[in-house]
């Protein structure tokens, strides 16, 4: 740490009596040569307090350059900042913005606002840099309507057609899910920019317009576009929302075809993608050609392998993480791990694991981790050991936790079963009264042991108060295509030729049987 001498009984620049235009401009670039050294608010402050001495308060530079170490530095101040523009005779465009830059990555996001409301008041004009970082800081907060009259002062000032400005209001309505506003707006734009299209396809990838996310995409390229890193990424994303593999192959090959290195955040993508459609094998091969891996590489191809069952090869790759590598387990690893040992049925493993992300890590559970830990315990059929974990949970236990334990209670016939399940059907129902679900499960479990009335019971309960059940849903992989199939839904066009095929396999099967 540097650290100034600042003498209280004599100036820290002597004067120089000879010359006062040629001492002034020194003592201006000795305050920007400390302001440059400046490491902690502290050195501000006495550099700051240097500068008043020396009658250059309304240097403009040293203004500019005081308020981009407050608002941007590491160790940034923004109260500091704001206070030291709101106090200052001069008022440039540049020190405004980086203020709103400042608050637009901040905790305080929607500050950005109110310098800019204070910014107009004092008849300061904003430029092209100053409603990207305005329009970010509505987006951090969504807020919708301060965008809005945002996206109105753009236009006022004759930046509408600015393409970072565009950029940063498609990224905007996209956050606060107005899709349609932020095709609007991209459609409408002049100049576009790879950021452009990365945009509105991210926008439309967050909201699951994933059709146009799609078309988005191809149209990118059918313009001449080349698809960055965040490109692919992106629409590796949307691959796993629609489960579609022979989309997510096809983005692969585009990968390859234009040279893509595959870092660390494209790979992950790529794993995390393939593991999620159900690829295994392929997220392998992948995770196995990548030259530099962090810990969520790791972490989707140990989650990967757990959740398809593959335990040992999960808890074997989470071996090889600890031994060979320097990289260290976060809160995704551990769910791969709890998850991994709940398919193998290891309650020991699963215990000392579970343990050791706190213990050893310092990874406070959360309450995915807790539910992993009741799913081991409810799996293994220690039902009375699970409901007991549950109660002396640190945290309010979710319905999802209840649930898990709740389904583990029809598939087990153990000695306590009938006590926990009364206690885990009272507990669920008290969270979530009216969830159709919760209430099929009960009047199955009640309908498995022959308890009829009581089925009875729930089903008219849940006619009585207009819940249904959700229908079922199937899907299958057809032309590259994800085609979706729901209970008792009968408005496909092509439905009569499905009954007729479906009749045609019967009967042939009846024949096949008949003959042999």
């Amino acid at each position: 740490m540097v650290r100034f001498q600042i003498p209280t009984t004599h100036h820290i620049f002597p004067p120089e009596p000879t010359n006062c235009i040629s001492n002034l401009l020194s003592k201006s670039h000795q305050c920007l040569t400390l302001l440059k050294l400046c490491s902690s608010t502290n050195h501000l402050s006495q550099i700051h307090a240097q500068i008043h001495v020396s009658g250059l308060q309304n240097h403009a530079h040293l203004l500019s350059e005081l308020t981009r170490l407050c608002a941007l530095s590491p160790s940034k101040n923004l109260s500091y900042a704001r206070s030291l523009l709101y106090n200052s005779a001069v008022s440039a465009p540049i020190s405004w913005n980086m203020i709103i830059r400042g608050y637009a990555s901040s905790d305080t996001p929607t500050e950005a606002v109110m310098v800019f409301l204070d910014m107009k008041r004092r008849g300061v004009r904003p430029n092209k840099l100053t409603f990207p970082f305005l329009v970010k800081a509505c987006a951090e907060s969504f807020a919708l309507e301060e965008g809005k009259q945002i996206h109105v002062e753009v236009v006022k000032c004759g930046l509408a057609c600015d393409v970072y400005v565009n950029n940063n209001l498609v990224h905007f309505y996209g956050s606060c899910k107005k899709v349609l506003d932020a095709r609007k707006v991209f459609d409408e734009m002049g100049e576009r920019s790879v950021v452009s299209w990365n945009a509105v396809i991210t926008a439309c990838v967050e909201n699951f317009w994933l059709g146009d996310a799609i078309r988005y995409f191809v149209k990118m390229m059918d313009f001449g576009y080349e698809p960055d890193e965040t490109t692919m990424v992106v629409m590796l994303s949307a691959c796993v929302k629609l489960r579609n593999l022979s989309l997510g192959k096809w983005i692969h090959s585009q990968v390859i075809e234009r040279g893509r290195v595959l870092n660390c955040q494209l790979g992950t993508a790529l794993v995390d993608m393939y593991t999620k459609c159900g690829a295994v094998g392929y997220a392998r091969l992948v995770f196995n050609t990548m030259k530099e891996r962090n810990v969520w590489t790791w972490s989707a191809m140990i989650l990967g392998f757990a959740q398809h069952g593959y335990a040992v090869e999960a808890l074997k790759l989470f071996s090889t993480m600890m031994k060979s590598s320097l990289i260290r387990p976060n809160y995704v690893t551990f769910l791969g791990v709890l998850c991994a040992c709940s398919h193998a049925g290891m309650v020991d493993d699963g215990y000392r694991y579970f343990h050791e992300m706190e213990r050893v890590h310092g990874i406070k559970p959360m309450m995915v981790h807790y539910g992993a830990m009741v799913d081991i315990l409810a799996r293994a059929g220690h039902l009375k050991e699970a409901y007991n974990f549950i109660t002396n949970m640190p945290i309010e236990p979710d319905p999802i936790v209840w649930r898990t334990l709740l389904s583990a209670c029809s598939i087990h016939d153990a000695n306590d079963v009938k006590e926990v399940q009364d206690e885990v059907r009272k507990r669920l129902l008290e969270l979530e009264p009216k969830r159709s679900g919760n209430l099929v499960i009960i009047a199955n479990m009640y309908a498995e042991v022959g308890m009829w009335d009581k089925a009875a019971n729930v089903r008219r309960v849940m006619k009585d108060v207009g819940l249904k059940k959700i229908g079922g849903e199937s899907s299958i992989e057809l032309g590259g295509s994800i085609r979706r199939f729901y209970s008792g839904d009968d408005s496909h066009v092509d439905l009569e030729g499905t009954y007729e095929l479906l009749d045609s396999l019967n009967l042939h099967m009846k024949m096949v049987n008949f003959l042999s």
